[in-house]
């Protein structure tokens, strides 16, 4: 019952959160330089000032800043996210279309990060002043530093041109007209190269995180106590350590999965991926508000559950957090 409240305060918290981050949203992309009506008349090749003024008023854009407000708030509550001024689409359509895709290239790079960053991180605090410690120290430091977009442009320069192991961008090869489990491994070679090019930061940051509590952990008196009961190095480690020390792991991997959406937008534009980050580009650089705000709008919603998933998680991986503790 207790988990019931604190779950049901939680979603409302959550809804008024992304209320907020969707009136904040559209008056910024509202009182940001730029006329959408001239983007549109630019892109039909030149319009007089009567077509530029009847495009407003299709798309509402002679109305008051707070009378477009209340209609796309309206527009909102039932569904409705209107439809792209660029591709005259409905932006529900497009951004269902494009979701796939960005979820599996920032489920995979997390997973590869907190999975492959955390062992990284147990490894090195077994020796903290071994040789493999100090490397997994200085290779952390280089893949925070990297820019995102610049470690895509190498990897694609090397493994794709130089050495042409992965394809060069993406989602398959629409030649091969694979079906079934062929289909599936072609995505899975072209997904390689963009998820670790996402993975990589915060592979590196979870490394370090995962190092420090680890080492943190295993100074508890609970771990001494396990060593002295003649336990293995084995099962002291990742039994009951391991379960401590990932918790710093998964706050930081809640809280960063908006910026591992961020960077999704850098990747697929390198790579061509074809999810919400390349749509987000492409309506950027045309001005697309009604699509641009469905991508934040999700994007949000999406940050949010993972917020909340990640507060679940925390009380199942450690027992000591009372479901009646807000």
């Amino acid at each position: 019952m207790q988990l019931t409240i604190i779950l049901g305060r939680r979603l409302f918290y959550a809804a008024a959160l992304i209320a907020a981050v969707v009136v904040l949203n559209f008056l910024l992309i509202r009182l940001a330089p730029g006329d959408p009506a001239l983007t549109i008349a630019g892109e039909m090749g030149g319009a007089t000032e009567e077509i530029i003024e009847d495009i407003r008023r299709t798309y509402g854009l002679d109305e008051p800043l707070h009378h477009q407000l209340l209609v796309y708030m309206k527009r909102m509550l039932s569904g409705d996210l209107g439809d792209s001024l660029f591709f005259n689409t409905p932006v529900m359509d497009l951004i269902l279309a494009r979701l796939g895709p960005t979820v599996l290239l920032v489920m995979t790079a997390m997973t590869l990060a907190v999975t492959l960053g955390s062992f990284l991180g147990v490894l090195a605090a077994r020796n903290p002043e071994g040789l493999f410690s100090n490397l997994i120290t200085v290779l952390s430091l280089v893949g925070y530093s990297a820019p995102v977009f610049w470690t895509g442009i190498m990897l694609l320069i090397v493994f794709s041109a130089m050495i042409p192991l992965f394809p060069l961008s993406g989602m398959y090869d629409v030649r091969l007209g694979a079906t079934g489990l062929a289909l599936a491994v072609d995505v899975l070679h072209h997904l390689i190269l963009p998820a670790f090019t996402l993975g990589i930061i915060f592979l590196a940051q979870y490394s370090r995180i995962s190092r420090a509590s680890m080492l943190d952990v295993l100074g508890a008196d609970y771990v001494r106590t396990a060593r002295a009961k003649g336990l293995s190095e084995r099962v002291v480690l990742y039994k009951h350590a391991l379960r401590n020390a990932v918790l710093p792991v998964v706050t930081l991997a809640g809280l960063q999965f908006g910026s591992m959406l961020s960077g999704a937008v850098l990747v697929e534009t390198v790579y061509n991926w074809p999810g919400l980050g390349q749509l987000a580009f492409e309506s950027i650089l045309r001005r697309d508000h009604p699509t641009i705000l469905g991508i934040l709008f999700f994007a949000s919603g999406m940050v949010v559950v993972a917020n909340l998933l990640t507060d679940l998680t925390y009380r199942i991986i450690d027992p000591r957090i009372r479901t009646g503790r807000s």
